[in-house]
């Protein structure tokens, strides 16, 4: 079974911005820094932060479901602004789906807008499609929005 859910987070920054961080290890610094305590923590396993590169996200206590997940950059496009990765281990892996592909994508809406796409892609067997309920994209808005809403604040305060 194939599954695809999508969800566009609307921020007031530019998408040049918001692809500086995407696109780099920055990212998960700033989730160390501002959302540990609601998402998790994220630490390089191996690599610079171009495609290869491999993290471990341990998710906060309380998330429902595996405790941590190992992920690979397998695909950073600068010119779209999109950024996948794959799970390899942990996270959605443990309950058995075959495919876990995170698809991050900067939008341009105007000079000082932009929206974050963020998908996440799937494949399971028919047999566990229950199971499939249980993907979300909700770890992924929570960062598209505490990332903006840094951004925003760092950019009216250097102005």
């Amino acid at each position: 079974m194939y599954g695809h859910l999508s969800h566009d987070t609307l921020v007031e920054v530019p998408a040049a911005v918001i692809w500086d961080v995407y696109r780099s290890l920055e990212l998960g610094r700033l989730l160390n820094e501002l959302l540990q305590d609601v998402i998790g923590r994220v630490e390089v396993v191996q690599g610079d932060g171009g495609v290869g590169t491999i993290l471990k996200i341990t998710f906060a206590p309380g998330i429902p479901g595996p405790t941590y997940m190992k992920e690979i950059f397998t695909k950073i496009d600068d010119e779209m602004r999109v950024k996948e990765s794959e799970a390899i281990e942990g996270g959605y892996k443990d309950f058995g789906f075959e495919l876990c592909r995170y698809r991050l994508q900067i939008i341009e809406k105007d000079a000082e807008s932009s929206s974050i796409r963020s998908s996440v892609e799937y494949e399971i067997d028919d047999k566990l499609e229950e199971i499939a309920s249980q993907v979300t994209t909700k770890p992924m808005e929570i960062l598209a929005e505490g990332i903006g809403k840094y951004l925003k604040q760092k950019r009216s305060s250097s102005n």
